[in-house]
């Protein structure tokens, strides 16, 4: 071997062993970090949300062009009586309003007569996982979607931003077809269609048709605190669009925050009606 190779080979040689045997140092941080990451305390799951009325450091700006982050909207977001005012009904909507029979709102009915299709764990759909049960949610954007992930039902919507058009004669889904633009630096707005008609808009049993479109309105008005307006246009069961929600305030959470799991599991649901509803109707 010429002295050149050798000059070559031991200096490879001792980087070799330098990567594959980390010094002291090295492995003590590696096992800190370990330990840190298996002994993760208790307070980072299930954790409560932040309250608004909770002391809360000062916010910065909106950041651009990202709404991405844990949002909640608290104990508004339940809206257990169904949205707070909506367009008159057309014939047809009004038709098919008689039909359902709600457990809240306006035409609430007696337990053992509900026939909201939640009770079968039938999914919500969309718009009402947004009129109904708004708990914490995850946005996440990529580069050609931005991904909604809700805590009720555990279930996640994708939004596209790569530029395609909404589908003209979509099959229906239950949550539809959605694609989304940025308006502006700070407003992001999202148009649905496709919505399967099978799903209640809100808790108050208020119809919807497969011809509905949605617009949603997302603007962010500073790091905290995110605007939401949603639009509903569906002229065969509605006299004329109209908002059922209106710069309705979502908080960000902490990005350690957990988001639980809210099911409807089918078996708990025969349970119910069993112990519960049926008994209710005798």
């Amino acid at each position: 071997m010429s002295r050149r190779s050798l000059t070559l080979v031991i200096p490879a040689a001792v980087v070799l062993c330098s990567c594959l045997a980390p010094n002291s140092a090295t492995r003590a941080q590696q096992s800190g970090a370990a330990q840190k990451q298996n002994a993760a305390p208790a307070a980072l799951w299930n954790t409560p949300s932040i309250a608004p009325k909770q002391a809360r450091p000062s916010s910065g700006p909106a950041p651009r062009r990202d709404v991405s982050g844990i949002w909640d909207a608290f104990a508004a977001g339940i809206q257990p009586t169904g949205v707070k005012s909506r367009a008159p009904f057309t014939e047809w909507g009004e038709k098919m309003a008689n039909t359902y029979k709600p457990g809240d709102g306006p035409r609430k009915v007696s337990l053992g007569l509900i026939n909201d299709p939640l009770d079968g764990c039938d999914p919500a759909g969309f718009p009402r996982n947004l009129f109904f049960e708004l708990r914490p949610f995850r946005i996440a954007q990529a580069p050609d979607q931005i991904l909604m992930l809700y805590e009720y039902q555990k279930v996640w919507r994708a939004i596209w931003t790569d530029g395609r058009e909404l589908p003209k004669d979509p099959e229906p889904r239950w949550y539809g077809y959605s694609v989304g633009h940025w308006q502006d630096d700070y407003t992001f707005v999202v148009n649905t269609v496709g919505l399967d008609e099978r799903t209640w808009l809100d808790n108050a049993g208020d119809p919807h048709s497969a011809d509905m479109r949605v617009e949603e309105i997302y603007h962010l008005v500073d790091q905290d605190t995110l605007e939401l307006t949603v639009k509903i246009d569906d002229p065969k069961a509605y006299k004329e669009p109209w908002l059922g929600l209106n710069k309705f305030i979502l908080r960000r959470q902490p990005a350690s925050f957990d988001i639980r799991e809210m099911i409807c599991a089918p078996s708990e649901a025969e349970e119910y009606k069993k112990t519960v509803a049926e008994p209710a109707t005798r």
